[in-house]
Formats: structure tokens, sequence, C-alpha cells
């Protein structure tokens, strides 16, 4: 039993290994694999190893640096320095980084040659069940789970049935329609340290990500990326000879398209200074805004394409400046993040776009996780780091007792916590404010998963749907609805409960839980979790003509994920959202009394 939890644990926690810089990136699949194949292992002490190889993947997953990179200034002691990295995993990492292979897992992988990896992307798939199919149907990878789909060998298997196979089979056209896109916090990260090496090159004097990733799209297919360069050869080159590339698909002296071992291509085109503008509004525009934005110029006389705004005889009316551009056609500059033909064009036209949220207005944090359940960082770690992010407070809300795989916390230990965050404010002395919370499950019958006297203590509550996904929407909408009629909830968390690509969301009208959110005061999330963007910008937009807050949380689990913000930021500029839409932005004074 102890074994199945951790292993459940372990696919938990893969969505969140995300952002990773390589060989990190590797090393968690690694050992996350070695998890997984141990699962099975019938030794008492197995489930101490995977603990283990489970805690090195969750350290490495919250690195911002190479790990190969430490190993190379501080040797072998540099990786134990890393929390849960012991000896035999530093030798395992060694082993790694000096050789290519972990020669465990690759005796391991002989036994159980079984495409962990993205098996157990699908929902409902965990790892001791990729095994189980192996054993019994032979099932190793996408292709062949498939073949069992579709003969109907899984539901006569003990402890599948009819609606697992279904579940599966739902599961396997998920991951395949998502071929080819990956998450916005895995692409950003990855075109920007290109733009950096180009930077650090000495050969250009401008670099600037544009397409979809510049429009924090959620998913990207592609990234674009433009710059200015006297030696756009040489540019070339260094570009082509980076070490994340693993494919040239075509390379010119202006223009050269690579493979990244992230699995998408990236065009880097070298832009003449006089057209950088026009060719940043023309690779950055969805194809519907710009084509739009092209029928203005036509109605005005113009012609707009990627290297100027050009009159009836073809002089250059504007190219330098993409603002100067949309001045030009009549039209307000229009933020990236906007640029989908929702009706920002008529907005602009008519000087009415909203002045967007920006990461900079955000005053704190209202959704993190300790190591009392499963976050990897203490209390007084969270506070340091949310200290140098600049926040004015930060809520401290850890799971409570239904979710067990996650070491939910029953209501006397949030009692004795909740003194812990007393005695360290205290000490903080208003260096930041700890606010008192949780992430308090919402039962599959819409009651709270802690005691009232236990939610009147806490300055905030967040609730949120972690069970129980495939209610019909009646019934899910009554469930989280009843929730917050309670009046206790101060913010619904990530409201559709999806894993991007992995897990859809369930079933439930956001429309009707707008309504009695605004009824009850209570604020709906934008989750900056890469993998989760929940609310999306579709959702955003589509409810907010209510007269209700929006929060962005990071949902940390450990300190770098305040990084995330800057996903929800761009998820609620999507959505069209300002600064007074926002919950996070109120300064502490005014916070409290809203909670209140």
């Amino acid at each position: 039993m102890i074994i199945a939890l951790l292993c459940i644990l372990v696919y938990l926690f893969k969505p969140f290994c995300i952002n990773l810089i390589m060989p990190n990136k590797a090393l968690v699949d690694i050992f996350n694999e070695i998890a997984d194949m141990l699962s099975v292992d019938g030794r008492p002490t197995a489930r101490f190893e995977i603990r283990a190889y489970q805690n090195a993947a969750m350290a490495l997953s919250s690195m911002s640096e190479d790990v190969s990179e430490l190993y190379k200034r501080d040797g072998r002691d540099g990786l134990l320095s890393i929390n849960g990295i012991g000896k035999g995993l530093a030798d395992k990492i060694i082993e790694y980084i000096e050789t290519g292979h972990i020669k465990k897992y690759e005796d391991m992988k002989k036994l159980y040659p079984i495409d962990f990896a993205n098996l157990t992307r699908i929902d409902g798939m965990g790892a001791k069940r990729a095994i189980t199919l192996y054993k019994m149907l032979g099932v190793k990878d996408i292709p062949t789970l498939k073949k069992a789909i579709d003969e109907h060998k899984i539901m006569g298997l003990e402890g599948f049935g009819e609606k697992s196979e279904q579940l599966l089979a739902k599961g396997v056209a998920m991951l395949e329609g998502s071929k080819g896109r990956i998450l916005l916090g895995d692409a950003l990260p990855i075109a920007e340290s290109i733009t950096k090496m180009l930077y650090d090159s000495g050969l250009v004097e401008k670099a600037i990500v544009c397409g979809s990733t510049r429009r924090m799209k959620e998913t990207v297919g592609d990234l674009d990326i433009l710059a200015i360069s006297k030696e756009p050869e040489k540019v070339m080159d260094k570009f082509s000879g980076y070490k994340n590339v693993t494919g040239i698909v075509a390379k010119g002296p202006t223009k050269t398209t690579v493979w990244l071992d992230a699995g998408l291509t990236c065009d880097l085109r070298v832009i003449a200074p006089e057209s950088f503008g026009a060719a940043m509004q023309y690779f950055t525009g969805s194809k519907e805004h710009n084509v739009e934005v092209r029928k203005i110029a036509i109605s005005k006389g113009y012609k707009l394409n990627e290297y100027g705004l050009f009159d009836s005889k073809d002089n250059v009316v504007s190219a330098i400046d993409e603002k100067d551009i949309y001045m030009r056609l009549g039209m307000d500059y229009i933020e990236p993040e906007m640029r989908e033909n929702r009706g920002e064009i008529d907005l602009a036209k008519r000087h009415a776009l909203p002045k967007l949220v920006r990461i900079e207005d955000l005053k704190g944090d209202l959704h993190s996780h300790t190591i009392e359940t499963d976050g990897t960082n203490t209390l007084e770690e969270m506070a340091e780091a949310a200290i140098k992010k600049g926040f004015e407070y930060l809520a401290i809300t850890n799971h409570t007792k239904s979710l067990k795989i996650a070491h939910g916390m029953d209501d006397n230990k949030f009692s004795a916590f909740f003194k812990r965050i007393d005695s360290l404010n205290e000490k903080l002395d208003g260096k930041i404010t700890l606010l008192k919370g949780a992430e308090v499950d919402i039962m599959k019958d819409g009651s709270l998963d802690l005691n009232n006297s236990t939610l009147k203590k806490m300055d905030i509550v967040i609730a949120a749907v972690h069970s129980n996904f495939n209610m019909k929407i009646d019934d899910m909408t009554a469930r989280v609805s009843k929730a917050i009629s309670t009046g206790y909830v101060d913010v619904l968390a990530h409201p559709t409960g999806r894993i991007i690509n992995e897990r859809e969301p369930y079933a439930i009208d956001m429309r009707k839980i707008a309504d009695i959110a605004e009824e009850h005061n209570t604020a709906l999330e934008i989750d900056s979790y890469p993998s989760r963007l929940d609310l999306n910008d579709a959702s955003v937009f589509a409810i907010k003509d209510h007269n209700i807050r929006f929060a962005i949380d990071s949902d940390a689990h450990n300190t770098v994920h305040f990084d995330f913000l800057r996903y929800g930021i761009g998820m609620a500029r999507r959505g069209w959202l300002e600064k007074k839409n926002v919950l996070n932005t109120m300064p502490l004074k005014q916070l409290l009394k809203r909670l209140q």
C-alpha cells in the first residue's frame, strides 16, 4: 500500500517537473522512471528507494542552475549541497554527466522497456497500471496501448473495466492531439536562453522573441526570434551550433530554421534595422489579427507587410517602430497578448483599450505550499524567497486532510501550524506578512474539508476540487457553488481542474460559478503553474464582465516557483484584465479588509 501511494505521488509530481534546464530535465525523467519501475519491487526497502528518487527528481526540478555547471564548479560536494541528494544519487548524477548514461536505469529498462514518460501522461494511467498492462498485454508505448484499446482487451482485465478503457482512449486522443506543441513554461525559457546566447556572443544589437510565445499562448508550436546584426552570417553559424540544436532544417545568410532538443523548431531571422518594427508586428500577431490590420491599411491606401507600411507609390511610411505603425493606421498600440482578433482592433480604433495588468502590480501571492504537505521548502525558506521577490504578503495554503497523497493536514495540525506562522511573523517584523490559509478540498457533496472553527482562524481560504472529476456538468457546478455559498471561500483555486495536454477540464458552468462568486465576494484563481494556467485566457475573457476579482497565484511548491507568476500574468493579459480586476494587486491593509 505504501509503495502504491508513493508511486502515485511520483505520478502526481510529474506535471510539475517543467521549465527545466538540460540535463536537469533528463535526470528528472530518469529518476522518475526508476521510481516507477521500483513500484513493483517487493523488497521492504523499495519504498525508501522510491522516496529517495522522488525527492531527487523534485530537487532537480526546482533548480534554476544547470546541475552539470554546479558539478563542474563545486564537484561532488556541490551536488551533495542540493536538498534531497545523498551520496548514492550524487554518484548517479556524476555518472550521467560524465557518460550520458546511468547503468542502474539501463539495467531496469531491460526488465521494463516501457515508455513511462508518455504513458503516465495519460489521465488514469499511473506507473503501476502501465507495468500491469505491459505484463498482461505487452503494452509498452502509445501505439501498443492504442492497439489494446482498439481490440477491447483492457476492459477484461481485473482492476480496469469498460469505463477505464474509455478513459484511457480519451487520454490517448488528447495526448496525440497535443503533439508538436509544448508548454509556454518550457518554450519561453528556451527562447530566452537563445536570445541570451545571441547577446552574449556580441554579434547582435537586438534579439526579440516573437510569435505565439510573445503573445503568451499556453502552448507553443514553434519559436520565432528576430535579431539585428551587422554580421548576419556569423549569427547564423552561432545559432545553428547552439548546444540544444539537434538538426538544421534550412540555413541561409539571414534566416535559419533548426530543430531543438525540446521537440520543436526555431526560426531566427536577421532583420534590417529600418524594418525591425514592421517585422515585430508581422511575426507577433495571430494570423487573424494581422489580416484585419492589413485590411485597415488597404482601406487607408497603404500596403502593410513584414518590411514596413508603404503608401501607394511604395514609399515607406513607417517601419522602424511597431507602435508607430498602429498609430499611422489610426489605432492605439495593441499589446502583444491581445493580438488575437477578439475585438481589440475596434477598441484600438476607439482609443478604448484596457490598461493591462503587469507583474509589477502584484503585491503578493495567495497560493503556496510548504514541506508540511507537498512542498519542498520550509515555511522560513518560502518566506525568505518571497521577501527577495519583493512581496508585501504571502499566503501559506497547505492541503487539507482528504488529500492524503499530498500529506494533507487536519484541523489540529493547522492550528499548530498557524502558531508557527504567528511566531515567524513576529520575527520578520514587517519585512513581509505571512497569511494563514489552506487549500481546502471541496468534497463530492460540496462541503469543505475542515471544521468551520478552523476556517474562521484563517486570513484566507482557497478551495479546490481534487477528486471525482467525472461528475456531470450540473452536479459539478452545484458542488462548487455549494462550497462557495458557505461564505468561507475567498478564492476558488484552479477552477476547471485541467492539466494541459494531460487532463481535460472537468465539466462545469463557469458563468454560473462567476455568478455565485460575485454574490459571495469570491475571487477566481488564475493558477500560474505552467501545466495548469487555470483559469486560461479564454475562460477569463468569457467572464471578465462579472463584478469579480481574479487572483493570480503561483501555486508554488518550492521557492523557484514564484517565477511562474509571469505565466499567470500572461493569461490575465490575454483575458484583458486590468490591475483593478486582480485581488492580489491590493496592498495588505486593503486586501485584509476585503477578505474580512
